[in-house]
């Protein structure tokens, strides 16, 4: 199948660690209930996510937050993308963040049935490609709780 033509991204991300941003922004998701970030800054030496939370984060959550990433890495896990429209796309995600004039096609990454988002960035072919992922500072204030992450 040919790949669709879609939208130029605007910027091109660090493939490690935009892709370990997927896996920690799914799991928070899950785990929390609080959706993906509402702001992310993902960079090449250090990233960081911004989450609203009734509470913030205990060291023990924060430590497990990184065990579970660092378990996904270790699996070596596929990703993989599919295409699929706008309108398919609309039951299973929040297309709000989609640019004004988006191509009716969209990509939906997917890391084995650890996380799935649309996304138009550069990713690892496989987890394994990471490196060790650590959370290197946690802050809340006014109900949002930042994670700052760094691979080595």
């Amino acid at each position: 199948m040919e790949t669709p033509s879609l939208n130029d991204h605007n910027k091109q991300e660090y493939p490690p660690m935009h892709t370990a941003e997927h896996l920690l922004n799914g799991e928070m998701a899950r785990r929390y209930g609080c959706g993906r970030a509402f702001s992310a800054h993902v960079e090449r030496k250090k990233s960081k996510l911004d989450f609203r939370l009734p509470s913030p984060l205990t060291e023990s959550d924060i430590r497990s937050l990184e065990e579970y990433v660092n378990s996904v890495i270790a699996a070596d896990i596929a990703v993989t993308d599919e295409y699929v429209t706008q309108a398919e796309a609309m039951s299973r995600f929040d297309l709000s963040r989609l640019p004004d004039g988006a191509s009716d096609t969209v990509r939906i990454v997917c890391i084995g049935d650890y996380d799935r988002c649309l996304c138009a960035g550069a990713h690892v072919a496989r987890t394994g490609e990471i490196g060790t992922f650590r959370i290197s500072s946690a802050r809340y204030a006014d109900g949002v709780q930042r994670l700052v992450f760094r691979l080595d």
